[in-house]
C-alpha cells in the first residue's frame, strides 16, 4: 500500500495516476475528506485531554489545600468528568475513521511507473520485441484442445464430471509433459539463474493475502475454506513473498531470489464466457513462480534481468514470443510496471499470455512489513519486491502441442525437455 502521509501530501499525484489505470478518483476525494476529518478530530482530542492534564493538576493542588480550596475543587471534579466521556466518545469516533481510512488506502492502488504507457487496456499494450519465428506448417495447424482429445491426452468431460467446468484431466503424454517442464522450469532457474527453491503451502491466512494485494480488493475472485481463515492459493507469490513477512532482513544477504513450483485457483470471477476452450482460463493451474526481494537502487535492473530468466525458458523451449509493456489501465493492483511474455499459437493464430513479470517497489513490503537494514546503519528501510511467472505450465505444455505438432497428429518434444522422459526404473 502507499504510506498514509504520502497520499496527504501528494494528492493530485496519486489522484492523476489512479485516474490513469481507468479508476473512479472519487476514492482520492474520500480519503481527503476523511482525512481532513480525521485530523480536526485530533486536534479536539488532544485539546480536550490537554484541558483535562492542566485541570487534573489544579484539581490535585486544591485538594491538598484548605477545606474551601477542596469544595471549590468539586466543580472542576464533574467538568472534568463531561471531559472525560467527550474524549471517550471522540476517540471511538477517531477509532471508526481511522478504520475507514485504513480500508480506503488498502483499496488505493500502486502508482505506475512515469514509463508506463497510458492506456485503458490490453489493446493499448506496447510491443518492445519478439524472438524466434512463427513456425510454418504445411498443414492447417490444430488447437490443443482438438489434438489432446485426438491422442486422448486431455480430457475435459471426464474433469467436468469431477469438479465441474474450467477444469481438465492430463492423461499419459499430457501429464508427463506437465511434470517434465515442472522439473525443467526449476532445474535452469536454480542451476543457472541462482534461484532457491521452495516449496510452500498451498493455503494461506488472510494477512498474506492481504500482505501481497490480493485482500481486501479481489476477495471474489478466491476460494474460501469455509470455517477456516485460509485461502487456497491464486499463486505462489503470495506464500513466497510473505516467507520474509514482519522481518527485517541484513543488506548483505539481498537480493534474495526464490523459485516454486505450486498449483494456484482462482475463481475467474467476471470472467464468463472468456477463454471457455481448452486450458487457457482455468480454475486450477500450475505455475513455476519467480520472487526477489531488493533493495530500492536495485530493483529496476533485477525487474529486467527477471524477465529475462523468464524468456530465457522459451527460448530453449525454441517457442516464438514477444514481450509487450503493459499500459496504465492493464496493469495489476500492486505493480508499478509489468511486462507480459505472450507466446505464438500457431493453433489459434493468436500469440497469448505465458508470464507476467512485475515490479512492485515498496509497495507489498508496506503492507507486510518487510525490511531490510543497509550495512552500517541503524534505520531499516522497507524492500522491494518482484516476481514473475517462470512459466505457466499448463500454457507452456500447451504452446509445445500446438508450436510442435505434426501432419501424423502426434507432438514432437523440444530438445531439453527429452532428458525428463528417458526411463530411469
Amino acid at each position: 500500500m502507499l504510506e498514509l502521509r504520502f497520499i496527504r501530501e501528494n494528492l493530485a499525484l496519486v489522484k492523476e495516476k489512479t485516474g490513469r489505470r481507468g479508476m473512479d478518483t472519487a476514492l482520492i476525494d474520500e480519503f481527503a475528506a476523511i482525512d481532513q476529518k480525521r485530523l480536526t478530530l485530533l486536534g479536539e482530542v488532544e485539546g480536550l485531554k490537554n484541558k483535562r492534564n492542566t485541570v487534573s493538576d489544579q484539581i490535585a493542588i486544591l485538594k491538598r489545600g484548605s477545606d474551601a480550596d477542596k469544595k471549590s475543587a468539586d466543580p472542576l471534579i464533574v467538568e472534568m468528568r463531561e471531559t472525560s466521556q467527550s474524549i471517550k466518545t471522540l476517540d471511538g469516533e477517531l477509532n471508526t475513521i481511522e478504520q475507514k481510512l485504513q480500508e480506503i488506502v488498502l483499496a488505493i492502488p500502486n502508482l505506475c511507473d512515469d514509463a508506463v504507457p497510458v492506456g485503458m487496456d490490453d489493446s493499448d499494450n506496447i510491443e518492445i520485441r519478439t524472438w524466434g519465428k512463427k513456425p510454418s506448417f504445411s498443414f492447417t495447424p490444430k488447437t490443443h484442445w482438438e489434438i489432446g482429445e485426438q491422442l486422448d491426452i486431455i480430457d475435459f468431460e471426464t474433469a467436468a464430471k469431477l469438479a465441474g467446468a474450467r477444469f481438465a484431466l492430463l492423461k499419459g503424454f499430457a501429464s508427463r509433459l506437465s511434470r517434465g517442464l515442472t522439473n525443467f522450469m526449476l532445474d535452469l532457474h536454480t542451476q543457472r539463474h541462482g534461484y532457491s527453491e521452495v516449496l510452500p503451502p498451498f493455503m494461506v491466512n488472510t494477512p498474506s493475502m492481504t500482505a501481497t494485494g490480493q485482500l481486501p480488493k479481489f476477495a471474489e475472485d478466491l476460494f474460501k475454506i469455509e470455517d477456516w481463515d485460509l485461502y487456497l492459493i491464486p499463486t505462489a507469490e503470495v506464500p513466497v513473498t510473505n516467507i520474509h513477512r514482519d522481518e527485517t532482513i541484513s543488506e548483505k544477504d539481498l537480493p534474495i531470489k526464490y523459485t516454486a513450483y505450486t498449483p494456484c485457483f482462482r475463481s475467474e470471477a467476471g470472467s464468463h464466457g472468456r477463454d471457455t476452450r481448452g486450458l487457457i482460463r482455468q480454475h486450477q493451474f500450475e505455475k513455476v513462480e519467480m520472487v526477489k526481494f531488493t533493495t530500492p537502487e536495485t530493483s529496476n535492473e533485477e525487474l529486467e534481468s527477471l524477465l529475462a530468466d523468464a524468456e530465457a525458458v522459451l527460448q530453449l523451449l525454441g517457442l516464438h514470443y514477444r514481450v509487450v509493456t503493459l499500459c496504465s489501465g492493464d496493469l495489476g493492483f500492486s505493480s508499478t510496471k509489468t511486462y507480459d511474455i505472450e507466446v505464438w499459437l500457431p493453433g489459434q493464430n493468436t500469440y497469448r499470455e505465458i508470464s507476467s513479470c512485475s515490479n512492485f517497489l515498496d509497495f507489498q513490503a508496506r503492507r507486510g512489513g518487510i525490511r531490510y537494514r543497509p550495512d552500517g546503519k541503524k534505520k531499516s528501510r522497507l524492500v522491494h519486491t518482484l516476481n514473475g511467472s517462470g512459466l505457466a505450465i499448463g500454457r507452456t505444455l500447451l504452446a509445445i502441442l500446438e508450436n510442435y505438432q505434426q501432419e501424423d497428429g502426434s507432438v514432437t518434444l523440444p530438445e531439453v525437455l527429452k532428458p525428463y522422459f528417458e526411463k530411469r526404473f
